[in-house]
């Protein structure tokens, strides 16, 4: 991708906006989360990413209970309360937001080597706590994410912790290095390490919908789509999104549905038809268990404890 070695800082009264040779995204104060992320002028985002606590319940999450007793986790995913926001510009901390009338003073060619624009949530949970989402923007256009979740002894345990990313049509595949197949942290076992690619995006045809398609310790992936919901855009021409790890592997998932889709349809036929593309990224991931149906917990090992910070990283659009 060709790219100046400045980005383009665009100061709006509710939102920024950074541009460069191919790419422009578009941060929201008011949504609390990057509202749009286009490259070669194809849109990437339906809905801005959000912090993620929840995958859908599995035969032996409602054999032992665990649905149950982390049900409030659901509602953490599925509603976001934003409660600050900073925003440093190569260096500068910014003491409050830049909007009106401070943009007044701001020019409208203004040029920077590093953004950085952090959200912070508070979960909907009780107690609650915090969530932090970090994006650093470098000049070249690639995104570093972080997530940071601020561990709490009196929650329960926690299904997942990641960032789930709601694209705008559904991608034809995706490309990914890392292990081979569907895998979970106690699911691994077998799983040789390569390149693979994942024609479409397929759903487990379970009988009950629920949680599937995990795929663990990933270094990089690449998902491709062809279509927009841009009407005036006729090209079929594929075009890609590239995420990759920082200083460790990472777990994915990439499926048509939420997991408060799957989680709401007790046959697969209740699935509405798909529409989207769901990307998960996740640096905790709970196992799946499986000794039976009836009771058996998840292994200890294997459980996200909500009294313990949990931090990672990845690059989007990555070169």
């Amino acid at each position: 991708m060709a790219y100046t070695n400045k980005l383009r800082v665009i100061y709006g009264d509710g939102t920024l906006g950074l541009s460069g040779e191919d790419f422009h995204y578009i941060f929201s104060y008011e949504r609390g989360g990057l509202e749009s992320l286009k490259l070669n002028g194809k849109e990437w985002l339906y809905r801005e990413p959000m912090p993620t606590f929840w995958r859908a319940t599995t035969d032996n999450d409602r054999g032992n209970g665990f649905n149950i007793r982390s049900a409030q986790w659901l509602a953490a995913d599925a509603f976001h309360k934003c409660v600050g926001i900073k925003l440093t510009v190569d260096g500068q901390k910014f003491d409050e937001l830049p909007i009106a009338p401070i943009t007044n003073e701001l020019s409208d060619a203004v040029f920077a080597t590093d953004v950085k624009i952090e959200y912070t949530f508070e979960t909907l949970t009780i107690p609650s706590t915090t969530t932090s989402v970090t994006y650093e923007v470098m000049a070249n256009g690639e995104i570093k994410v972080t997530m940071h979740y601020q561990g709490h002894k009196d929650l329960p345990g926690l299904p997942v912790v990641g960032m789930r990313f709601v694209m705008p049509t559904v991608a034809t595949g995706f490309d990914y290095q890392g292990l081979s197949g569907e895998t979970y942290p106690d699911r691994m076992a077998g799983a040789k390490k390569g390149v693979f690619h994942v024609e479409g995006l397929p759903v487990t045809k379970y009988l009950v919908p629920q949680e599937n398609g995990m795929h663990m310790e990933t270094n990089s992936l690449t998902i491709t789509r062809n279509t927009t919901q841009n009407n005036a855009d006729h090209s079929h021409e594929p075009f890609s999104l590239k995420i990759k790890q920082t200083d460790r592997p990472f777990a994915f998932s990439c499926l048509p549905y939420t997991a408060e889709e799957l989680e709401s349809a007790t046959h697969i036929e209740e699935l509405p038809l798909a529409r989207r593309t769901v990307l998960v990224i996740a640096g905790a991931v709970r196992g799946v268990g499986g000794i039976d149906s009836w009771g058996a917990d998840v292994e200890e090992q294997y459980h996200i404890p909500a009294d313990q910070d949990i931090e990672f990283s990845f690059i989007l659009n990555a070169q």
